[in-house]
């Protein structure tokens, strides 16, 4: 079954505890909902830098990666579907890019 990146952009950083725990709750829900689909949840990201031909920039680019996490699904619109149960996007303070992961 082919295995797809799930590259999240935006979301927020709980104020509180309390609200940390909420999240991560949303998350833990979301993944479990999902079951042996996870391959990797992988985790949020920290500060990028964006490398190129012209040097490294330290804004991560426009649209900086806020996280990441691997999947297995039947097809990439299997794939979008499971993606719409992000948290971030059910809140409206992110998006998630699905990518196919080519084997070689």
């Amino acid at each position: 079954m082919p295995k797809y990146m799930f590259v999240y952009h935006g979301g927020t950083k709980p104020d509180t505890p309390e609200e940390g725990q909420k999240v991560m709750g949303e998350w833990m829900a979301w993944y479990g909902a999902m079951g042996a689909a996870v391959l990797d949840g992988g985790g949020p990201a920290g500060m990028s830098k964006t490398v190129s031909q012209s040097g490294v920039a330290d804004d991560g680019g426009a649209n900086p990666v806020s996280g990441l996490t691997i999947v297995e699904a039947a097809d990439q619109d299997a794939a979008c579907e499971m993606a719409r149960g992000c948290p971030m996007v059910k809140d409206g303070s992110g998006s998630v890019e699905v990518a196919e992961i080519i084997q070689m």
